[in-house]
């Protein structure tokens, strides 16, 4: 049990901050997903700081094409975030197994994440991370992982880079007060040339 009716049903993975798992939610009476605070992260302040900064944005974000946020806890033994569980493979996941995707998916699926890009970018809003492993296929395909966003003010202020190196633009690799909404372009190019 990570928090009072919410229990771990098994491990989805294991992040550099995060153990993810498949959680049931009493309250909710749902399967969900839970991103628990690696418990040798749970006293160290910027894995604390990072969790309540995604937190912010879920809370700040609604799109029908984001991953939906239900829950945190930011306290006790098992900080954490519980998200929808979403049916359906990665991006980068189905480009293993069957190759690049056909214009006829790849189409779709720029539309889709370009209008998630866009809506952020209007809230003010940069993701920093748009990559196959965070878009979900689904019908719609969804993004997920909002762990590196920041607020437009806080992308330009980044001193020391952050994302996933085959994604970023040049001013992401080398931060100098640059770094906006036109990052995860680029992003979202480097996957479709994929």
């Amino acid at each position: 049990e990570i928090a009072p009716g919410r229990t771990t049903l098994r491990g989805l993975g294991v992040g550099n901050r995060y153990e993810v798992y498949l959680v049931w939610d009493q309250r909710r009476f749902a399967v969900m997903v839970a991103k628990i605070l690696r418990p040798d992260l749970v006293e160290e302040e910027y894995a604390l700081r990072g969790l309540r900064r995604e937190i912010d944005a879920l809370e700040a974000l609604a799109h029908p094409v984001l991953l939906r946020a239900f829950d945190a806890q930011t306290e006790g033994p098992y900080p954490h975030l519980v998200v929808e569980h979403l049916e359906g493979p990665t991006l980068r996941r189905l480009i293993k197994q069957h190759g690049a995707l056909p214009l006829e998916q790849t189409l779709p699926l720029g539309l889709h994440v370009a209008s998630v890009i866009h809506y952020m970018a209007e809230e003010g809003w940069v993701h920093l991370d748009v990559k196959p492993d965070n878009l979900v296929m689904g019908i719609p395909p969804r993004v997920i992982d909002l762990s590196l966003a920041r607020t437009v003010e806080r992308a330009a202020r980044l001193s020391d880079f952050v994302g996933t190196n085959a994604y970023m633009p040049p001013e992401q690799c080398n931060p100098r007060g640059d770094v906006g909404p036109p990052a995860d372009v680029w992003a979202l190019g480097a996957i479709l040339y994929d």
